[in-house]
Order: C-alpha cells, then structure tokens, then sequence
C-alpha cells in the first residue's frame, strides 16, 4: 500500500503518492542534510562498499612538499621526495573550490517498479534532489543527465538555486510521464552523452537498479572513471532480495504473461540466488573499474541508508 495522497502546501493533491515524485517532496529533500556528513571513509557494511566519500570529503588539490614537521598527516607523506632527500616530508594541499558534483538519473521502464512504499523511480528522484541540495549548501556546481531509456536531457553543473528548482521541476514532471509512457533503453547512451559533455573533472554518481548492465555499458562507466570519481548507486525493491511467500502468481511484462508458483521446490533458493548474482556482478565490476557502490532499497528512509557515506 502506498497510503492516502497528501496535499502539498502549493501544488494540488498528488494522486500518484509513491508512484511520482512532486516539487514539494524533492525540496523537502534539504531536512535530512543534517544526518548526512558525506566526509567519512565509506565502511563495509550491506548497504555500501569500501571507499572514500564521493564527495573527496577533504576537497583537495595538491600544492607543494615540506619538510615534515610532528602533527602532519603521516598518510600525507611524500615518499619519494623523502627517500631522496633522506628526511620526511609530506604534500601541502589546498582546499578545492567549485567542485562539480554530477547526478545520472535513469528513469528507463525497470526503474518504474516497486511493491512497498514508492517505486524504484521515486527514491532515486530523491536521492538526486538530497544530493542537489548537498552540493549547493557545499557551493559545489550540480550538474544533472537524466535518461528515460530513450531521451536523455543534460543540464551542466552550475551553483545557484534556479538551477536546482529548475532541475527539480524536469525530474518531477518525468516521473509523472513514465507512468503513462516507459521505454527499455541502453543507459549507455546517456553515459556517452555525459563523457562528451562533461569536460571538467568531477563527482558522478549514477542512481540507477543497473538492470540488464552489460559488460559494454562497465566499460562506459571505466571510461568515466579515468576522468571522474564515480560512485553507482544501487536501487533496488524488497521483492528483488526476498522471494515472495508461497503462492501462485500471475505476472505481465510487455506483453507477456507468466504464471508461478513461488511454493515449488528449490524456488525461493534459486530466487535468490539469482539477485544476490546480480547485485555480486555489480560490485564486482564497481570494484574492478575502481568506482564506488551503495545499495538503498526503497522501504528503508534514505537518509538511514546514505549515513552509510
């Protein structure tokens, strides 16, 4: 159940609560910055993998070399300055400004699913608007790609919040069309779209369920990683990690109709077997193209899943 629609203070009452996702709902993303600190060594644990904060937390550049002097960061050392030179001294860095923090949004027909709370769809489009709203406050530049599995829209990073409503109001309103209208497409696309557009170095983070993820669209993402930090945000609904109770069941995709039954022997193993494969394969292929991964399931409060950063 998605519960009863509530009426926003300047927008009528929304009818597709947990389905779209509205302005109010987007802005109101800005209460749960509080929680989030985006500046820790991501552990691992369930929801994320081993990584340092997409955010590059510090915000660096790398400076100069002195001497080292007691109090300086050891992880700071300048190793091969100080084996020649024969004394330790450690790297001067300055504090980045005007970063550019990048989100790819996919909105394809996969992402228009869900059984609990909202769909896959809904969580990403708040996760893109928590981490807008992150990036401003930060007075990073937010830029924004969104792909509806056939039409993709770029906006460049820019800090102001024009651009952030402007931005909300594009992903509000594609939420509501995607019900009406959904497309399969190849997120590769889009990523062809950002590598072509994206000129200057910066944060990207893909909110997608990275269904059907090809090995060409991995190579697309290792591609991005020589230029970008790149962190893949794993979207997933309870029914795609825990196998439904037993019973017979009638499902239709595109057409197609299927009927099973969840009771037959060895089902709910081999349910999950194959989802725990896919999400394995995923950080596999995150880790091999040295990128980050977070898994946020959509009946679980975002903010909870995301202190994981």
């Amino acid at each position: 159940m998605f519960g009863q629609p509530k009426k926003a203070d300047t927008e009528t009452i929304n009818e597709n609560k947990g389905l779209a996702v509205t302005m109010n709902e987007l802005i109101e993303q800005q209460r749960y910055l509080p929680y989030l600190s985006f500046n820790r060594k991501m552990p691992t644990t369930h929801f994320a993998g081993n990584m340092q904060s997409a955010f590059k937390g510090r915000g660096m550049e790398f400076e100069e070399v002195r001497a080292y002097t007691f109090g300086d960061d050891i992880r700071d050392i300048d190793w091969r300055v100080s084996a020649r030179r024969g004394v330790p001294f450690t790297k001067i860095f300055v504090e980045e400004k005007d970063r550019e923090i990048i989100v790819v949004l996919d909105l394809s027909s996969s992402m228009i699913f869900g059984t609990r709370n909202e769909l896959k769809s809904v969580t990403a489009a708040k996760i893109a608007a928590l981490i807008g709203w992150k990036t401003i406050k930060n007075r990073d530049r937010f830029g924004f790609l969104m792909f509806d599995g056939k039409n993709t829209v770029y906006m460049r990073p820019q800090n102001n919040m024009a651009h952030l409503i402007n931005i909300f109001h594009k992903i509000a309103k594609k939420t509501h069309d995607v019900l009406i209208e959904q497309h399969d497409g190849d997120i590769g696309i889009a990523l062809d779209m950002l590598e072509q557009h994206q000129k200057g170095k910066g944060t990207v983070f893909i909110l997608s369920d990275f269904h059907n993820f090809s090995a060409d669209q991995f190579k697309k993402i290792g591609i991005l990683t020589k230029k970008h930090s790149v962190c893949c945000i794993n979207i997933f609904d309870v029914l795609e990690e825990v196998a439904p109770q037993d019973g017979v069941y009638a499902a239709q995709y595109n057409s197609q109709k299927a009927v099973f039954d969840t009771g037959a022997q060895g089902f709910t193993a081999k349910y999950q077997q194959y989802f725990h494969a896919q999400r394995e394969m995923l950080r596999t292929n995150c880790q091999k193209f040295m990128c980050g991964y977070i898994e946020v399931r959509t009946d679980v409060p975002i903010f909870k899943q995301l202190l994981k950063l």
